[in-house]
């Protein structure tokens, strides 16, 4: 009879990516306890799609820490409760490096106090910066132009002394544009506002916006528009799982990009989708953003060789179809 798999602790596991790794762990037979804020969460997603128990606190919160590694036996953590708009970053730094940074922080505390020592952190490839190569690979220049990124960055800092000082080990997963939702409908992204590209465009699509803008149409790609690396959430929560079977056999502290390799234009996500769809989604164009690279695509040969990792479903047509099923059933056409 096989060894009985830890329980894993998911911080921010009622979020978009968060919850699909719950699904994808619970799957694989771990057991999950959920903590989240439910300031973005969605607690009814957790309770209709998920088996995990949900406790509601921040990472922040030391005596909750202290108290869930008291009375559960976790093996390992893995950290998603972060705030990720840039915008907001850029307007409000205190609240990302308090959240993000002292949050983690006071989580790494806690674990180290209760002796758990594996770690699956989620980041982000906004450390990188503007590209000087692409595909990104992990030993790219560090330039994060947000505090996001940089916050982001620091935890990744944390974590290098960590594993010098403390033994810990990690698995850091810097994510290029998670997309898509659960190919069987259970879960899928719900962002409130919404700044990504595909739930934009199927809003479009449901009649719930007029159009979809395209920022930029003059940038030195094939067809003029910002060509970005798509991978399907489900794709993320798989590597996630490699991640906690990884550190469960002896793996040491690795920092690992999460991307398709390939990469996808604005316009090809609009044409996708409209054929996806069958809607005759309107796209106007519109000038540029200070500070968008024309290409951001991510070198994922790591993700295969160090965790045999390998995603399922690589082609936009794959990604923009779970993601329409979703919004679909989740928010319907506009009357």
């Amino acid at each position: 009879m096989s060894a009985e798999k830890p329980t894993i602790l998911v911080t921010g596991g009622a979020g978009y990516i968060g919850s699909h790794a719950v699904l994808a762990l619970e799957a694989a037979g771990y057991p999950v306890i959920i903590l989240d804020s439910l300031e973005y969460g969605h607690k009814e997603l957790v309770e209709q799609s998920l088996k995990a128990k949900l406790i509601e606190g921040k990472t922040t919160d030391r005596a909750l820490l202290d108290h869930i590694f008291q009375t559960h036996n976790i093996g390992a953590v893995m950290h998603f409760a972060a705030y990720i708009a840039v915008g907001e970053s850029v307007q409000e730094p205190a609240k990302y490096y308090y959240n993000n940074v002292v949050g983690t922080l006071t989580l790494l505390e806690a674990m180290l106090a209760a002796d758990i020592k594996q770690f699956v952190f989620s980041s982000t490839c906004a450390i990188y910066g503007p590209p000087k190569t692409v595909p990104i690979p992990e030993d790219h220049p560090k330039n994060p132009i947000s505090p996001y990124a940089s916050s982001k960055l620091m935890v990744e800092e944390m974590l290098k002394d960590f594993t010098k000082s403390y033994g810990l080990n990690a698995v850091v997963f810097r994510y290029f544009n998670a997309a898509g939702a659960d190919p069987q409908g259970r879960l899928g992204e719900d962002h409130q506002p919404e700044t990504h590209l595909i739930p934009l465009v199927l809003q479009a699509a449901l009649g719930r916006r007029e159009n979809i803008a395209m920022f930029g149409t003059d940038y030195d790609t094939p067809d003029g528009t910002c060509i970005r690396d798509y991978i399907h959430v489900a794709d993320l929560a798989s590597a996630h799982v490699l991640g906690v079977e990884y550190l469960n056999k002896g793996g040491e502290t690795a920092f690992i990009n999460l991307g398709n390799g390939n990469g996808f234009s604005v316009r090809e996500v609009i044409e996708t989708a409209r054929q996806v769809t069958g809607e005759a989604i309107s796209a106007v164009e519109r000038d540029r953003r200070p500070g968008d690279p024309p290409r951001l695509i991510g070198s994922s040969e790591q993700a295969r060789r160090i965790l045999g990792w390998q995603p399922q479903y690589a082609d936009l047509e794959s990604i923009i179809a779970h993601a329409w099923q979703w919004h679909l059933h989740r928010h319907g056409r506009a009357s």
